[in-house]
């Protein structure tokens, strides 16, 4: 099988031995994001709907990169430090996948990298359009 390595600086450099996304045939896996500004490296915090909005929007920008786009992802997983953040991390959710939204997942975890409050991870076919 064939896989290739994605990267672009309009997101984040990983923080650690792994890759931005992956690309095979016919499917994207971008690791997961935090809201960290691409341009400054530093991430974004205070309010959760911005977190989420700069955490998906490096989403798209790494699917973009691979050749695919939101209207591709199949499956997210939201990984976040409180549960009580569910409705304001769904406003804002619902920004980038408005109509026939993907699978999803979302979790509560004790702690996330960087003592971010959410991280979105994807899984998108890859088309070429």
């Amino acid at each position: 099988m064939i896989r290739e390595i994605v990267v672009t600086k309009k997101a984040p450099s990983a923080l650690g031995p792994y890759s931005q996304a992956i690309k095979t045939k016919d499917m994207v896996f971008v690791s997961g994001q935090l809201a960290i500004d691409p341009s400054s490296g530093e991430l974004i915090s205070g309010d959760i709907r911005e977190e989420t909005r700069q955490a998906l929007n490096n989403l798209k920008q790494i699917l973009l990169a691979a050749g695919s786009k939101l209207d591709h992802v199949v499956k997210t997983t939201l990984y976040i430090s409180d549960m009580d953040d569910f409705g304001r991390i769904n406003e804002v959710y619902t920004e980038f996948f408005d109509q026939d939204p993907p699978a999803r997942a979302c979790v509560q975890v004790a702690r996330l990298p960087k003592d971010a409050n959410v991280e979105v991870e994807a899984v998108a076919l890859f088309k070429n359009s």
